[in-house]
């Protein structure tokens, strides 16, 4: 479940945000390279579903995070940090979406925890896997940075062996 929205959304000013992205988050949050939103929904649905190795489903789901946020930076930027200034009722449906989206990447590190007989907060690790792939607008360059399923593949990388070296049974120690 990718950030998107199936239905009529409402058009004009209402939905300015202080970020300077403006009018267009809509039309931004809707589309991505000629898909629908229907399509941009199904997309992480149907990659997901063709994978049943629990790591390689969380590396699929970082990938469709990373590829939709690159090609929709701005927009991505009032969802991640801003979302609060979308005014009547989109604010609130955003907020929806994004909790299933949160629920959606929770089920996964659930499932990856429990077929590596894993020991960690997966509340904390899906935020944290959030707060590293959401701040990318701040320090993404593209001629300098490479492309998104490499990017997804070195987070990835970061990011599971981070919680498999630390979530070992038996070997957690407090700070």
């Amino acid at each position: 479940h990718a950030f998107g929205r199936v239905g009529p959304r409402p058009r004009g000013r209402e939905h300015a945000d202080p970020s300077g992205v403006g009018d267009g988050v809509q039309e931004k949050l809707r589309q991505r390279n000629g898909m629908t939103e229907v399509e941009l929904r199904q997309q992480p649905s149907e990659r997901l579903e063709d994978e049943s190795d629990p790591e390689w489903r969380i590396r699929i789901f970082i990938l469709n995070h990373l590829e939709y946020f690159l090609s929709n930076q701005k927009a991505m930027k009032v969802l991640s940090h801003e979302d609060d200034a979308l005014k009547n009722g989109f604010g609130a449906e955003i907020a929806a979406i994004k909790r299933e989206y949160y629920h959606t990447c929770l089920d996964l590190m659930d499932e990856f925890k429990a077929a590596k007989g894993l020991e960690f907060n997966s509340r904390i690790a899906v935020l944290s896997l959030f707060g590293m792939m959401n701040w990318i607008y701040t320090w993404y360059k593209p001629r300098v940075d490479a492309d998104a399923s490499e990017l997804a593949r070195d987070m990835g990388d970061i990011f599971l062996r981070g919680i498999c070296t630390g979530g070992q049974r038996g070997t957690r120690r407090k700070v």
